[in-house]
């Protein structure tokens, strides 16, 4: 392979490699861990705003609504708030939040949408393909979309503080001090969407490790001959360097855009995403049936994304709530990010407003808004089902005759079954039905490096999945009798039943 890529590329593939190793190597000593949240009892005596937000590339969708309800909102960003080239990928009625909250019009939504295709192929190497439609099938450029809802906040009297850094916080009785490498900030809230890697929770997770990663590399590039469909997860290679390759595709503004990702655990011996990146490029003129030397690249993508069991995560202090990836919430099988916050917009700008109204700001009030949801924790058998141990030696097609089986059964079983599961939604009944299906051949390799503790919690969740998918429907007919309750009891029902249709998938 004579392609090099260039050296502004290398460096900062070796920047992100630099941290991959770190997590995988370091165990660190949690007494070492800057602490960046501190309790004090006394009050503050004035405060600036309702609510500051820190990471403004998706804490902005929030922020925006909570200003459109009247609170006097501030967003913290380390640099200029603004997005960035690559588009996201979602699904249209996934954006429809943006209408409903009148973020966009439909006109400004359209402007924002810069590429659209269909079908998607999902196909396993050796195995079952199948076609479907409007999934993931939308391009929408973070850099029109964000620019447009930031002027609309700033429109609605918001404050942003662009290159300004996150250094710590005091949680008072009445309200959060900030501090940042500019000032002092006072808030009635604190809302931390820094991401996976912000030090709050940092701080939080005291070191942990993840159990699951997903790596990802990729690239955007110009002179692919066939660019009218996409791929949602394809594999056309049996298990290498104890990882099974998934690919994905879309067309794009720039180009085509095509990713290589995998799921593995933090051990120290993983591979490297710099090794990972050479992978995608040795695969890549297979993959697409074009020599490197065709391919226009305008851009090169590699990050990875962590995930834990205990999500989301627990946080021990009042007045402070994470959100987005900083939650931990998104299913260890997906990429999180911008599809993640608009799936619980709408839920997090009513149950913040809420807590605001009826001053229901404690760690035990705010932990309702972002609950155990076993719709999510179901996902971490799948993690593990598509993920190989580092010693582990088993059949190199194993993987992918597994993934062929289900969707073979879940595309039988209908669209019903299977959008729910491509979205991110696991849902009871759509579970229910697909498990009996699957060959038993299938499974029973998979028990011994699955293990019995893992099985059982996954068992565990499974239940709590039919439960809530049989409590929500209960709880909303109960509605009707909730007219006398205090405001704080209406904030705890309105919390327990988002966390029943939330956990049972039904959004």
């Amino acid at each position: 392979m004579n392609f090099s890529l260039s050296e502004d590329v290398k460096q900062r593939l070796s920047i992100v490699d630099k941290i991959w190793f770190d997590l995988r190597h370091i165990q660190p000593n949690v007494n070492n861990i800057n602490p960046v949240i501190f309790s004090s009892q006394e009050k503050i005596l004035d405060i600036d705003f309702d609510i500051i937000i820190c990471g403004g590339t998706l804490g902005i969708f929030l922020a925006t609504t909570l200003q459109k309800k009247g609170y006097k909102i501030a967003v913290i960003e380390k640099g200029i708030l603004q997005g960035r080239d690559q588009e996201w990928n979602i699904s249209r009625h996934e954006l429809n939040c943006l209408l409903e909250l009148e973020l966009l019009t439909q006109e400004e939504l359209e402007i924002i949408i810069v590429s659209e295709y269909n079908p998607a192929r999902i196909s396993f190497y050796e195995g079952y393909e199948l076609w479907i439609k409007n999934v993931l099938n939308i391009g929408v450029s973070p850099k029109l979309l964000i620019n447009k809802i930031k002027e609309k906040f700033l429109q609605l009297g918001g404050f942003i503080f662009e290159n300004t850094v996150f250094n710590n916080a005091i949680v008072k009785e009445n309200g959060v001090i900030i501090k940042t490498n500019k000032q002092k900030l006072k808030t009635k809230l604190l809302i931390d969407s820094m991401g996976h890697f912000s030090p709050i929770i940092q701080q939080l997770r005291k070191g942990e490790k993840p159990e699951g990663v997903c790596l990802v590399v990729g690239s955007c590039g110009k002179g692919f001959t066939n660019n009218e469909t996409g791929d949602l997860i394809v594999s056309f290679t049996p298990i290498q360097n104890q990882c099974q390759y998934f690919w994905e595709a879309f067309p794009a503004k720039d180009g085509r855009t095509t990713y290589l990702f995998t799921y593995l655990d933090a051990h120290p011996d993983r591979i490297s995403l710099t090794d990972l990146m050479n992978e995608y490029l040795r695969l890549l003129p297979k993959y697409q049936q074009i020599d490197l030397e065709n391919i226009d690249f305008q851009r090169f993508l590699f990050g990875f994304f962590p995930a834990y069991r205990q999500s989301p995560i627990k946080i021990n202090y009042n007045r402070i709530l994470a959100v987005g990836d900083s939650s931990g919430s998104q299913s260890p099988v997906s990429f999180g990010g911008f599809g993640a916050m608009m799936r619980h917009l709408t839920r997090l700008t009513y149950a913040i407003d809420s807590a605001l109204k009826y001053d229901t700001l404690t760690e035990k009030d705010l932990g309702l808004i972002q609950p155990y949801q076993p719709n999510i924790s179901v996902t971490w058998l799948f993690q593990k089902t598509m993920s190989v141990a580092i010693d582990a030696q088993i059949n190199p097609n194993q993987i992918n005759n597994l993934m062929s089986g289900v969707f073979e059964v879940m595309d039988k079983l209908g669209d019903d079954v299977l959008k729910p599961f491509l979205q991110d939604v696991v849902q009871f009944s759509g579970l229910t039905k697909t498990l009996p299906l699957v060959n038993p051949k299938l499974v029973l390799p998979l028990l011994p490096q699955i293990g019995l503790p893992i099985l059982l919690d996954w068992l565990k969740h499974y239940s709590n999945l039919g439960i809530y998918s049989g409590l929500y429907p209960v709880a909303k007919s109960l509605q009707p009798f909730m007219k006398n309750l205090t405001p704080q009891q209406k904030y705890y029902y309105h919390r327990w039943l988002d966390m029943w249709q939330y956990g049972a998938g039904f959004k």
